[in-house]
């Protein structure tokens, strides 16, 4: 049965799919209230949501999700969460670990606490979570690596959890203490294991839009190894689709993958962007492969179709890596304060962020 949220709680909602999810889910649903919480940390960017700041029905809240007052006061007020918060470049975490364990493990821990005490004393005598959902968004990379040579294997609900770099094992920890606070504690939990994100307003460091940008830039771009890595890309907009369609109608304890059902290698992906964008393979180059680079990674999306009706509609390409290059093209301005961290002078006035 379909539910309806007056008040969500959004976290790391100014982060590329966070804020896709915020635009995305007010669009659809008129009578939503949203409110954001961010740390603003070096990906948070309120430029991402400048559009809708004057949206009466949006509401930002500069703070982190490891403070525990202000999360209790947030989600006092609220009837779901949708927790997009997280450390999440893998690079990142290979150099320092830490930055993820104390915002994937503990800041996940800390939002989990509030909503079950929080919304247990608020409950009115009724059944502590009724009609409160607490949705967790994670990513594909908790279950591991694929072989290459075996395409018709890919990642269900069911695969084993095989994280392979701190920033996956980070994910599977947070995944499993939702899995435990439902059923310890019986709260209203949902996952969702995503594959790789595409499309506008994506923190130049991730391989689209920096090879787009370096391309613009007149650089060349730096491909990984082989560049026989393979990864699933899933339009951003198709990702935050997903997460309304599950947090309204998915079932309480389950998990459910997401993916585009667009499976391309390091190396065919830098060529589509090559060939788009007018260059060829001069353009490459070849750098020293990622430690515990893995393979393949590759979603099975049969359940959530199959139980709620979802499946990727803006992912095809190329017609999606096309409008997704040409949106770097018109948001030059953008990225390039990004890229120079000029875009940090914006909110730093305004929240005092380092």
């Amino acid at each position: 049965m379909s539910r309806t949220y007056s008040h969500i709680l959004v976290t790391g909602g100014s982060g590329f799919i966070g804020s896709n999810f915020i635009r995305f889910a007010l669009e659809q649903r008129s009578d939503m209230r949203i409110t954001n919480l961010d740390a603003l940390t070096y990906a948070g960017n309120p430029e991402n949501l400048s559009d809708i700041e004057s949206d009466e029905r949006y509401t930002f809240v500069h703070g982190n999700i490891g403070d525990d007052k202000l999360v209790r006061e947030l989600v006092a007020n609220v009837d779901a969460v949708v927790h997009f918060a997280a450390e999440s470049h893998v690079d990142r975490s290979i150099l320092d670990s830490k930055p993820f364990l104390e915002t994937n493990v503990m800041g996940t821990q800390c939002l989990l606490d509030a909503c079950r005490h929080v919304w247990s004393e608020n409950s009115d005598g009724k059944a502590p979570f009724a009609a409160k959902r607490f949705h967790h968004v994670s990513t594909d990379e908790v279950y591991g690596s694929l072989p290459l040579d075996q395409p018709e294997v890919m990642f269900t609900e069911d695969t084993p959890y095989d994280p392979r770099s701190p920033y996956a094992a980070s994910k599977a920890a947070s995944d499993m203490l939702v899995r435990a606070y439902e059923h310890t504690f019986g709260m209203d939990c949902t996952i969702t294991n995503c594959s790789n994100n595409f499309g506008p307003y994506h923190f130049p460091e991730k391989v689209i839009p920096l090879f787009v940008t370096n391309l613009m830039e007149g650089e060349k771009v730096p491909l990984y190894g082989d560049g026989l890595n393979v990864r699933d890309w899933l339009h951003v907009v198709d990702h935050a689709e997903a997460v309304l369609t599950v947090l309204e109608n998915g079932k309480t304890g389950e998990t459910y993958n997401v993916g585009g059902n667009n499976e391309r290698s390091n190396l065919e992906l830098t060529n589509s962007i090559l060939s788009i964008m007018g260059f060829g393979e001069e353009k490459i180059r070849y750098v020293e492969d990622r430690a515990g680079h893995d393979r393949r990674y590759a979603i099975d999306a049969t359940k959530i179709k199959r139980e709620l009706g979802w499946q990727p509609t803006r992912s095809a390409w190329p017609a999606a890596l096309e409008e997704t290059v040409q949106w770097y093209r018109d948001h030059e301005d953008w990225w390039k304060r990004v890229k120079s961290g000029a875009y940090r002078e914006y909110y730093a006035k305004q929240y005092k962020a380092g």
